[in-house]
């Protein structure tokens, strides 16, 4: 019997003033806000239909698993922990019931359901795979878990352009990794005009 795969959203409570705040800091706090609710439920809506996976939505802050009606639909709700993002990736990643796991966020509006199909289907070929971002960053990282769990996510600098590559340097020696399609990250007003601007073309 072949195992389930398994997709962790990475989402913020999308409240007024927390959540992105990097791109608020550009664009103003409420349309930041806005976009953040609009992600949350465009991206997470047509994966968490998805048949081929369980979509898990794993939720910051931890006490957010206690307001459903925060979030869409989805096979459950876990809490992404303490610490930094690599700490907090890592303790989703390993508490996943067994099979492969893909984690993404929600602040990359052209994730589709076969971008995360592309990177299960890579998974049964290597250990890990990667979405890179424009920014040096990536929007997916999906990990094999077999025969074991490995973290790749410690001493990563995130949001800096090194943070794909420390994430990949972190891999054993012996693993074998695939890598999709570049799509942007909108985490500031220069990536969020450029959405906007792909959003009104014909």
């Amino acid at each position: 019997m072949a195992l389930a795969q398994h997709l962790a959203v990475f989402a913020k409570a999308p409240r007024l003033g927390t959540v992105k705040t990097r791109l608020a800091a550009d664009i103003g706090m409420v349309a930041a806000t806005a976009f953040a609710r609009r992600t949350l439920t465009d991206v997470t809506g047509p994966l968490a239909k998805d048949p081929r996976w369980r979509c898990w939505l794993a939720v910051s802050p931890d006490t957010a698993v206690l307001e459903p009606a925060l979030w869409p639909q989805a096979d459950g709700l876990v809490r992404q922990g303490s610490g930094d993002l690599g700490r907090r990736m890592a303790g989703v990643a390993k508490k996943m019931p067994p099979g492969p796991v893909v984690i993404i966020g929600t602040d990359v509006p052209a994730i589709r359901p076969r971008h995360v199909a592309d990177a299960f289907k890579a998974l049964g070929r290597h250990d890990a795979v990667f979405g890179p971002a424009r920014d040096g960053g990536y929007w997916l990282v999906g990990l094999r878990r077999r025969p074991v769990f490995y973290n790749i996510f410690q001493g990563v600098r995130w949001s800096t352009e090194f943070a794909l590559a420390d994430t990949m340097d972190n891999m054993p020696s012996h693993w074998s990794h695939a890598l999709l399609e570049t799509l942007d990250d909108i985490d500031d007003g220069e990536a969020y005009r450029r959405f906007i601007r792909t959003r009104t073309q014909p």
